[in-house]
C-alpha cells in the first residue's frame, strides 16, 4: 500500500501517467477519433465499486491515522533505527524468497538471497544492518504470487484489500502462502481463549504489523500527496498494478533512433523537491470563491518574516500538490520567498470549485477564474498574516504560464479590482494553445509507426520498461532506454490521461450528452474506455465549441483559437516590463514561428531561451533554476 519515491515511482508522478491508461483494449463503435492505438489490457475489475470503497477506506486510514501518528513515530524513532527494523523484517522473510526463487528456477537469485541472509545475519547483527548491499550482493525478491504467475495463473479480478492495498485473486492466494512461509508464524502458534472467541496469533501478528507500520511511516506522506494530487488515483494504481506485478522481463534494447525533444521531456520526472519533509511543512486552507459560491483549497509556505510571495499556477490538469509545483515551491521558498500553490483550471479540484465555465480551454475565462481565486487567497493571507507578505509574483509553467501571460497582456486594460502582480514568470509556455494540442495528439499516435503485427507487443514492452525502471533508483545522468516512438508515446499518453480526467470531470458537472455511457463515480471503467477515444482536437471541437455556443458566445473554432494565441495580446505583453519568460529551443509546444515571435516581442532581459530541455525536461538543471530565481530578483519584502 505504501508508495516509494524512486524515479518518481510507477505509482507516483509523471512516469505513472505513461503507464496508466484506460482499462481496456477495445474501441467504442461511435468513437470520433482517428486514434487507433490499442492499449494493453489490465487485470479485469468486476467489483470496481467495492474496490473504490476500499480505496477510500485505505486513503482515510493513511491520511487520518497513519500520517499523523507516523509524525510522532519518526520523531521518536530515528531514521537509522527505522531502516534497521525494515532490514530485520526483510531478512527474516528470507525462507519465502529462497523457496520462490527455487520454484521459479532462479538459481542465481536463490544463491544471492542466501548470501545476503548469511551475511546480514552474521555481520549485519541479525539483519538490522544491510551489509550485503554495501558489498554489492544483489536482491532477488520473489513471492508466491509471482511463482503462480510463472506457472500460468493469470489473475482474473483486481482486488483492493483493506490496509494491504492493491492485489488480485492470484496475489491474494500468494499472500496466504507467503504468510505460511514466514518462520515467525510458527514461533507461537494459534492459541484460543475459551472465554474469548478471538484468535491470538502470537509474535507473528505483532511483528508483522510493526514492520508494516515502520515501513509506512517513511512513505505515508508521499502516498497521501499522491492520493490527493491525482484526479483519479484509484484508476492509476489499478492499471499500474498490472505491469508492476507482471512476471515478465522487459527488453531494454533500444531499436531505432531516439528523439531528443520527447526524451528530455520525460526527464522532467527528475525535478522534484529535495527535502522529503518539505510537503509536511506546508499549510492547506480553503477560501470562498465569490463567482461560484464554493470553497477552493490552496497550499502555502510562508517565511517567518516579511517576504515577497510567489503564487504558482501548474500545467495542464496538474494539482497544487503535483511534483513540479512542489519542487518550484521548495526552490523559491529555500531562497527566501513565500510560496502559494493552487490547482490548474484543468484540474477537477479547480473545475468543480472555482471555474465559472464547465469546459476549460477558453483562455480569457480560465485566466479570469485564476485571477479571482488568487485575489481571494491573497486577501485572506494578508488578513491572517499582516506584514508577512511583500510584493507579489505570479509563476506558472506550461499551461499555467500561458494563463499568466494572458493576465500580463491585458493588465493595462483590466480595470477590475482583482489582484495585479509585480512580476510574471512564465516557464515553458506555449504561444498557441492549439499547437500544443496538435502535438500531444501526434505523440499519442506515435505507435502507429510500428508495424501492426508488432504494435501491441512493443507498447506492452514500453510499459514493462517503466515498471522495471520504477524499481531502480535513477538520476538525471541516467540514459533512459526509450526510442523515439516510445518517448513520444510516453508523453502523449500522459497528457491523454489528463484529457480523460478533464472530460470526465466536465461531463460530471455539465453533461452535454456527447458521451454514450453513463457517468458513475463508483463504476467508471465503461465511460473511461469511451473517453480515451477522444483526442484533444475532439475535445476542442465536440465539447468546448458547442459549450460556448450554448452560452451565447460567438465561439467558432477560429475565435477560440485566436483567444488562445498569445500573439492576440502582443501589445500588452510588449509593454509590460514585469514579464519574464523561460523556454527551451526544442520544446515541442513551440513551432519555429512561435520562437521567432518570442524573440521579436521580448527583449533579452525578459526572455531566456535554453537550447535543450524539451518541455519542462531541464528544470532540475542548476542553470535553469538560477534563471528562475533570477526572474524574481528585485521583488521587495515591503512594497
Amino acid at each position: 500500500m505504501a508508495s516509494k519515491r524512486i524515479f518518481a515511482s510507477v505509482l507516483i508522478g509523471f512516469l505513472l501517467g505513461l503507464a496508466l491508461c484506460s482499462r481496456g483494449q477495445g474501441t467504442v463503435t461511435n468513437a470520433p477519433s482517428a486514434d487507433l492505438v490499442m492499449l494493453p489490457k489490465s487485470v479485469p475489475d468486476p467489483i470496481e465499486p467495492w474496490n473504490r470503497l476500499m480505496w477510500d477506506f485505505n486513503k482515510g486510514v493513511m491520511t487520518h491515522v497513519i500520517k499523523p501518528s507516523s509524525r510522532v513515530y519518526r520523531a521518536i524513532v530515528m531514521k537509522p533505527v527505522r531502516t534497521g527494523i525494515g532490514n530485520f523484517g526483510r531478512n527474516l522473510t528470507y525462507p519465502g524468497r529462497l523457496i520462490n526463487n527455487l520454484l521459479q528456477g532462479k538459481w542465481v537469485g536463490a544463491r544471492d538471497e542466501t548470501y545476503r541472509f548469511l551475511c546480514n545475519t552474521t555481520a549485519g547483527v541479525a539483519g538490522f544492518i544491510d551489509v550485503s548491499t554495501s558489498i554489492n550482493i544483489p536482491k532477488s525478491d520473489a513471492d508466491f504470487g509471482q511463482t503462480f504467475g510463472q506457472w500460468g495463473w493469470n489473475p482474473h479480478a483486481y482486488l483492493m484489500l483493506p490496509i494491504l492495498g492493491p492485489s488480485n485473486d492470484r496475489d491474494l492466494v500468494g499472500w496466504g502462502a507467503d504468510t505460511a512461509a514466514n518462520p515467525l508464524l510458527y514461533i507461537s502458534p494459534y492459541k484460543f481463549n475459551g472465554n474469548n472467541p478471538l484468535t491470538y496469533l502470537g509474535p507473528y501478528t505483532y511483528f508483522n504489523y510493526a514492520v508494516m507500520y515502520n515501513d509506512m511511516s517513511d512513505t505515508v506522506n508521499e502516498y497521501v500527496r499522491f492520493s490527493q494530487a491525482e484526479m483519479d488515483p484509484y484508476s492509476e494504481i489499478q492499471y499500474a498494478w498490472t505491469f508492476a506485478r507482471a512476471n515478465r522481463v522487459a527488453d531494454f534494447q533500444v531499436e531505432g533512433k531516439q528523439d531528443e525533444t520527447s526524451l528530455e521531456t520525460v526527464e522532467s520526472v527528475f525535478f522534484t523537491y529535495k527535502d522529503p519533509e518539505f510537503p509536511t511543512h506546508s499549510k492547506t486552507k480553503q477560501v470562498l470563491i465569490p463567482t461560484t459560491g464554493k470553497k477552493l483549497k490552496y497550499t502555502y509556505w510562508l517565511q517567518p518574516t516579511n517576504a515577497p510571495v510567489v503564487y504558482i499556477v501548474p500545467g495542464l490538469g496538474s494539482h497544487r500538490l503535483a511534483q513540479t509545483s512542489m519542487a518550484l515551491a521548495e526552490l523559491v521558498y529555500k531562497n527566501g520567498f513565500s510560496a502559494v500553490c493552487i490547482s490548474s483550471p484543468f484540474n477537477s479540484e479547480f473545475m468543480e470549485h472555482a471555474s465559472t465555465a464547465s469546459m476549460p480551454a477558453y483562455l480569457p475565462v480560465d485566466s479570469y477564474d485564476v485571477q479571482v481565486a488568487l485575489t481571494e487567497i491573497d486577501h485572506r493571507l494578508r488578513a491572517v498574516y499582516p506584514n508577512r507578505l511583500g510584493e507579489k509574483a505570479l509563476m506558472g509553467y506550461s499551461m499555467g504560464a500561458l494563463q499568466l501571460l494572458y493576465l500580463a497582456g491585458v493588465e493595462r486594460t483590466n480595470q477590475s479590482p482583482l489582484i495585479k502582480f509585480d512580476r510574471y514568470v512564465a516557464i515553458n509556455t506555449p504561444v498557441r494553445m492549439t499547437r500544443g494540442m496538435d502535438k500531444l495528439d501526434e505523440f499519442y499516435r506515435a505507435p502507429l509507426e510500428w508495424p501492426a503485427e508488432e504494435r501491441t507487443t512493443n507498447i506492452d514492452n514500453t510499459f514493462l520498461k517503466v515498471a522495471a525502471l520504477s524499481k531502480s533508483t535513477l538520476t538525471p545522468q541516467t540514459s533512459l532506454p526509450f526510442n523515439a516512438i516510445e518517448s513520444k508515446f510516453i508523453v502523449g499518453l500522459t497528457f491523454r490521461l489528463m484529457l480523460r480526467d478533464i472530460i470526465y470531470s466536465s461531463q460530471r458537472r455539465h453533461n452535454q450528452g456527447v458521451l454514450g455511457h453513463s457517468i458513475h463515480n463508483w463504476r467508471r471503467d465503461p465511460v473511461y474506455q469511451e473517453i480515451m477515444q477522444y483526442s484533444y482536437q475532439d475535445y476542442f471541437k465536440k465539447f468546448v465549441v458547442p459549450y460556448y455556443w450554448a452560452t451565447g458566445l460567438d465561439a467558432t473554432e477560429a475565435t477560440l483559437e485566436k483567444a488562445g494565441d498569445l500573439r492576440s495580446y502582443e501589445g500588452g505583453l510588449r509593454a509590460n516590463p514585469n514579464v519574464r519568460i523561460i523556454v527551451n529551443q526544442n520544446d515541442f509546444v513551440l513551432a519555429d514561428e512561435d520562437l521567432a515571435w518570442l524573440h521579436a516581442t521580448f527583449t533579452p532581459e525578459r526572455l531566456t531561451v535554453f537550447a535543450q530541455g524539451g518541455h519542462l525536461g531541464n528544470l532540475s538543471n542548476p542553470a535553469v533554476q538560477k534563471t528562475i530565481l533570477g526572474a524574481l530578483s528585485g521583488l521587495r519584502a515591503n512594497p
